[in-house]
């Protein structure tokens, strides 16, 4: 049986701070990078105030500088933040409450590549957990 989304989510490999090893994704080589875990996305997301939204890049901006990196990987940010996101999906059909969720809708926005990945239902959730916010 495969990993579900919060599986993925707790048992994800531990975040690194590395050198770019060669241009890519906008990033250049020797540049300090980010290399975020689910579990760092998911930290950094729960710190953001209600009502309080962040682009994508805001996001790889704000985490790069947290942990001393020019940069955040944005392919890697890409799948963390989808783990995130499905996640929060999975706890909600079980019956998570909202307060209890990690707010990853303050991040996913109509622009975000993630939000267009998601199933239909759980983008209907996160479009009106953003409209609840005041974030549209």
């Amino acid at each position: 049986m495969p990993a579900s989304w919060t599986d993925k989510l707790r048992n994800g490999r531990p975040h690194q701070v590395k050198p770019v090893p060669i241009n890519i994704a906008g990033m250049k080589t020797g540049q300090v990078m980010l290399v975020p875990s689910p579990q760092l996305v998911d930290a950094f997301i729960r710190r953001l105030p209600k009502g309080h939204g962040m682009t994508l890049p805001e996001l790889r901006h704000a985490m790069a500088r947290r942990h001393r990196a020019e940069v955040t990987c944005p392919i890697t940010m890409g799948f963390q933040l989808r783990i995130v996101a499905e996640a929060v999906w999975e706890a909600h059909n079980a019956g998570a409450k909202p307060a209890d969720l990690t707010p990853v809708w303050r991040v996913l926005d109509d622009a975000s590549p993630t939000l267009k990945k998601l199933s239909r239902p759980a983008i209907a959730f996160m479009r009106a957990r953003r409209r609840a916010e005041g974030l549209v």
